[in-house]
């Protein structure tokens, strides 16, 4: 009998699921709606119903279940305890407890999301390879994993590895407030969004001629493609962007000292530009070893909830 484990990434629309053979060969992979009415209830029966009905429809005994692992949209503790999940509404849930119990007992392992992410992309993605990796999300905001040593650094309340909320702007020049309740966060410069915004502010602040002013609605894609095209507007703004991400990178190698950065997420898309960039800015911050640490890009794309949530259980064995 082999050893079958499943993956489990919980998003506020949908759950994306995957069967994986212990040496992280994908089955098979779908997604079934999160069903958020009832506050929640519905959420774990419906990942073990349609577990145990894709196992069946793959031809695999559902005794050759293993475990499952978990990635969820919020802090959660090493129980499994989660106080809220906000995109969901559920609040006092422990879903590692609750899966367990409707597969008939098999081990479950949780972990946040983007933790889970960033042990996906060590595990079979841009981080492959490597032992001590930490994962940038540059998406609607910014989030973060922290693999030390093969592990993820949860943190006492699952907090770890939130870099999207150190402030960056201690001036305090940022007059919007963040999701958070700060400001000059990151992720308000160095998000989608952020580089948005970021760049509607370069064109309100200076008189410079720029493709980005004939848009109706401008995007950090926009941004980068313009860069990329020597709109010297544009470039100011990916380089400031990229510059105070750069930075963070840097007091987070004085922390955690990585051997490789992994940058996923939308913007992540403008590739190795967005990546000389940050080399550019990164390098000269780091005087303690000439060994800088690697930057890379995400390979794994919406995958890489479900290959570390995999990898999450697996590593319980």
């Amino acid at each position: 009998m082999s050893s079958i484990y499943a993956g489990v990434d919980l998003g506020g629309t949908t759950a994306k699921l995957g069967l994986f053979k212990k040496d992280g060969t994908l089955i098979k992979k779908w997604e079934i709606p999160t069903r958020k009415e009832d506050g929640g209830k519905h959420v774990c029966p419906d990942i073990a119903q349609s577990i145990k009905a894709n196992m069946e429809e793959a031809g695999i005994a559902f005794s050759e279940l293993s475990g499952a692992g978990i990635g969820v949209p919020g802090p959660i503790r090493p129980d499994g305890y989660v106080e809220v999940i906000v995109n969901i509404g559920i609040h006092d849930w422990n879903p590692v407890k609750e899966l367990s119990e409707l597969l008939g007992g098999v081990p479950v392992k949780g972990g946040n999301d983007a933790n889970v992410a960033a042990l996906g992309e060590m595990w079979q993605g841009g981080g492959k390879g490597y032992q001590d990796v930490v994962a940038v999300t540059l998406g609607t905001g910014v989030g973060g994993g922290v693999i030390v040593g093969g592990h993820i650094v949860a943190g006492s309340k699952g907090m770890g590895g939130e870099i999207g909320h150190l402030v960056m702007d201690w001036n305090w020049t940022e007059p919007e407030t963040c999701n958070c309740g700060n400001r000059g966060c990151l992720e308000q410069i160095a998000s989608a969004t952020g580089i948005a915004r970021m760049a509607k502010r370069f064109m309100q602040e200076s008189n410079k001629a720029s493709a980005l002013r004939d848009m109706e609605d401008v995007t950090a894609k926009d941004v980068f493609d313009a860069a990329k095209k020597g709109d010297a507007l544009a470039e100011e703004v990916a380089d400031y962007c990229m510059m105070y991400l750069a930075r963070a990178l840097s007091y987070i190698s004085q922390v955690v000292d990585p051997e490789v950065f992994v940058i996923g997420g939308g913007v992540s898309k403008a590739g190795q530009y967005l990546l000389d960039l940050l080399r550019k800015h990164y390098d000269p911050l780091i005087v303690l070893t000439k060994e800088k640490a690697r930057l890379a890009l995400a390979t794994l794309g919406n995958d890489a909830g479900i290959y570390g949530s995999a990898k999450l259980i697996i590593d319980e064995e």
